[in-house]
C-alpha cells in the first residue's frame, strides 16, 4: 500500500491573519453580548427592586392608615401601584422578546434596496409593526414575502405604503405588520 502524505493546511493557504481577525471578531461579539446580558439584568434588578418597594409602601399603608378616613387615598395609592407593575411588566415582556431571532429574520428576508426605519412590537398582539423604505414597489413585494417564508414571523401584510414623488429615484415608504410565532 502506498504512503499518503498529508499536509494541513496545504502550502500556501495558511492565512494567520484570517484566523485571528475571526477569533478577534467572535471575542468582540461575546463582549457585546455580555454587556447586553449585564444592562438587561441591571434594568430588570431595577424593575424587580421599585415594585417589591411599592408592594411594601402599600402593605404598611394598610397597616398604618386608619379604615375610614383612608379608603379613598388607599384606592388612589393602589391604582397608581398597579399603573407602575403594569408599566413594569410591559418593560419586562419586552425585554424577554426574542429580539435576536427577530432581527435574524428580519435581517435575511430583507434585501439591500430595502431600508428598516423602525420596529414596534405590540406583546398584546403578538406582532410587529416594520417601517421602513424601498426602492420600488416589486422589491417591497419581495419583501413582504421573504419575512412571511420565515420561520419566526407569520401574517406578514403590507398595512399602507406611499410613493415618495417628490424625490427623483421614487422610492416607497411602507408599514407593515407581522405575528410572531412563539419560539422557544
Amino acid at each position: 500500500m502506498r504512503r499518503l502524505k498529508l499536509q494541513f493546511p496545504y502550502i500556501g493557504q495558511h492565512s494567520q491573519a484570517v484566523d485571528v481577525s475571526l477569533l478577534l471578531i467572535g471575542l468582540l461579539t461575546l463582549v457585546m453580548v455580555s454587556y447586553q446580558f449585564t444592562t438587561s439584568a441591571t434594568e430588570v434588578d431595577y424593575w424587580e427592586t421599585r415594585v417589591a418597594r411599592f408592594e411594601q409602601q402599600q402593605q404598611q399603608q394598610r397597616e398604618v392608615t386608619p379604615r375610614r378616613s383612608s379608603r379613598q387615598k388607599q384606592r388612589n395609592i393602589t391604582q397608581e401601584i398597579r399603573q407602575e407593575i403594569q408599566k413594569a411588566s410591559v418593560v419586562i415582556d419586552e425585554m424577554n422578546l426574542p429580539w435576536e431571532s427577530f432581527f435574524d429574520a428580519i435581517e435575511f428576508a430583507s434585501h439591500e434596496e430595502v431600508a428598516i426605519l423602525s420596529l414596534q412590537p405590540s406583546i398584546a398582539n403578538n406582532n410587529m409593526r416594520i417601517s421602513g423604505e424601498a426602492k420600488d414597489m416589486s422589491v417591497l413585494l419581495l419583501f413582504v414575502e421573504a419575512l412571511e417564508r420565515e420561520l419566526v414571523f407569520e401574517n406578514a401584510h403590507l398595512l399602507n405604503y406611499k410613493i415618495k414623488l417628490d424625490n427623483p429615484h421614487k422610492p416607497v415608504v411602507f408599514l407593515l405588520t407581522a405575528s410572531w410565532k412563539h419560539v422557544s
